[in-house]
């Protein structure tokens, strides 16, 4: 990466271009903090019915581990990858826009999966264009990528108090508007530096697949993050069983966030090697899950959702540092490809596997979800001497 690293630049283009990535991050997530929790609602309000709701609400994770890996690898391929960004906002947009006029389930469903096609690619294109920032200007990825956590627990808790005051079939509209601010924001985004190669680039795949320390550090990332999904799918239901209320529950999920937010805002001074900093990630994942398994009262809850700064913000600052050091510059957007189509089958894989089993033992689920988390944390442990030797050089092409 030595090359890039020499081209000089000031502090205003630094500050200039981290900026700029900090806004698209806040628009991304903004379109995600609230359509997550609320297109749900948004498709009962019109009519959908349960059976409907659930085939559509399957669409995304499907989409992560099919179409998306290829269109993150045609972007690195064409150069192409903040144009990539930017078309993917774009054509997001007009998708929702289109979503929103249609009430009949099945044009609804083709219409939102050729949208989830176009959707789902934005985040790892906008990490690999922030990790490619990282290389070129030399700042830190936590800081900038805070605002995309902060937007969407904004996003959200906007979208929650807009449920009062408009018709819950407007709500669609609510996700169209954050998506249009998103391709507002794209077209800020500065270039970067053409980082082509002279390696032909139908290899450059091939040779990433065959770095085990790169399968090692995307797989036990995808264990820790994969055993949050009982967390999604589960926590909300399960706390209104034991009679919290609705702001209560917002306000466990809030403090998760903030965490989060600290977390990156405070990564820029971890001195650890940032394969410790995964397996901290995962071993505070295996804590965090065995106390929710037991029920907590409330007070102790409100700790253990401040462990999501560890469990979901330390392994996210040490993964994208590994991939930073693992993956050549040129190969960044596949790498964010092939780690989002790891983490959306083992996640969409653990999501089913979890209904199910909640269904049966309820909050025993989390036993399950902690020896998963541990079994990420015990691999990347393992794997720590590896890792901290450079495996490849830019002029080796992976």
């Amino acid at each position: 990466m030595a090359p890039e690293s020499q081209i000089p630049t000031t502090a205003s283009e630094k500050q200039r271009f981290a900026v700029r990535l900090a806004l698209f991050y806040s628009a991304v997530f903004a379109v995600s903090g609230t359509h997550l929790p609320f297109f749900p609602v948004w498709l009962k309000a019109i009519g959908v019915d349960a059976a409907w709701i659930g085939i559509i609400n399957a669409v995304p994770g499907i989409t992560r581990f099919t179409t998306l890996p290829y269109a993150t690898a045609f972007a690195e391929k064409r150069h192409a990858i903040r144009a990539g960004m930017m078309v993917s906002v774009f054509a997001t947009a007009v998708g929702f826009a289109l979503v929103g006029v249609m009430h009949q389930p099945l044009a609804l469903l083709l219409i939102y999966a050729a949208t989830c096609i176009m959707w789902t690619p934005v985040v790892p294109l906008t990490d690999a264009y922030a990790l490619r920032g990282v290389v070129r200007y030399g700042f830190d990825y936590g800081p900038v990528r805070l605002w995309g956590s902060a937007a969407f627990a904004a996003g959200s808790l906007a979208c929650g108090y807009l449920v009062d005051s408009i018709a819950t079939r407007e709500l669609i509209w609510v996700i169209v508007a954050w998506a249009v601010v998103a391709a507002i924001a794209g077209l800020l985004l500065q270039p970067l530096d053409d980082v082509r190669r002279k390696i032909a680039d139908r290899h450059a795949g091939k040779a990433l697949l065959r770095d085990a320390g790169f399968w090692l550090v995307i797989v036990s990332a995808a264990l820790i993050q994969g055993s949050h999904a009982a967390y999604y799918s589960f926590s909300a239901i399960s706390w209104q069983a034991r009679g919290l209320g609705g702001l209560t529950i917002a306000g466990l999920w809030t403090l998760g966030v903030i965490a989060e937010i600290i977390v990156f805002a405070l990564s820029p001074r971890f001195s650890l090697h940032p394969s410790s900093l995964v397996a901290i990630g995962g071993a505070s994942a295996v804590l965090r899950w065995l106390i929710t398994a037991h029920d907590p009262p409330l007070a102790l809850l409100a700790v253990v959702q401040l462990g999501h700064g560890l469990t979901f913000g330390v392994t996210i600052v040490g993964t994208m540092t590994l991939l930073v050091q693992r993956v050549p510059s040129h190969q960044i957007a596949r790498g964010q490809g092939y780690y989002a189509a790891c983490s959306g089958l083992l996640g969409a894989t653990t999501s089913i596997v979890s209904g199910v089993i909640y269904a049966h033992i309820g909050e025993g689920v989390y036993y399950v979800m902690a020896a998963m988390a541990g079994a990420g944390a015990l691999l990347i442990w393992s794997a720590r001497h590896r890792l901290k030797t450079q495996p490849q050089s830019e002029e080796s092409g992976g």
